[in-house]
């Protein structure tokens, strides 16, 4: 009797270890989806959505659609737009996305021939 109570037991226990196994995926990637669409984009951000930042105000969102584009986010503190302490507060709030179009259209500019035509 000991010997079917343990292996119910253990059966009991691999069943429930595999559903919860199964589960832990689903509920991690919404979660990191939210986190990504919640960055908000230095590049296309408006002005009342930068305001929202902690330590920046009217010049600083100014100053930031000024300076636009940006290669990264670490530009603002580069090019002195706002101070490394606010930069702190805000770095894992904010993304630097790049236009994908842009990438699209870039051409090569033609080579020029040598000669004398």
């Amino acid at each position: 009797m000991k010997k079917l109570i343990a292996a119910a037991a253990i059966a009991l226990l691999a069943a429930t270890g595999t559903a919860f196994a199964k589960e832990e995926p689903k509920k991690a990637a919404p979660a990191a989806a939210a986190k990504a669409e919640a960055l908000l984009d230095l590049n296309t951000a408006s002005r009342d959505e930068l305001v929202k930042l902690k330590g920046i105000g009217d010049a600083r969102a100014d100053a930031i659609i000024k300076g636009r584009p940006y290669k990264g986010k670490n530009e603002l503190v580069d090019r002195k737009i706002v101070p490394e302490n606010v930069y702190n507060d805000i770095k894992d709030k904010v993304i630097a996305k790049q236009a994908e179009a842009k990438k699209a259209d870039a051409k090569p500019e033609p080579k020029k021939k040598k000669g004398g035509c």
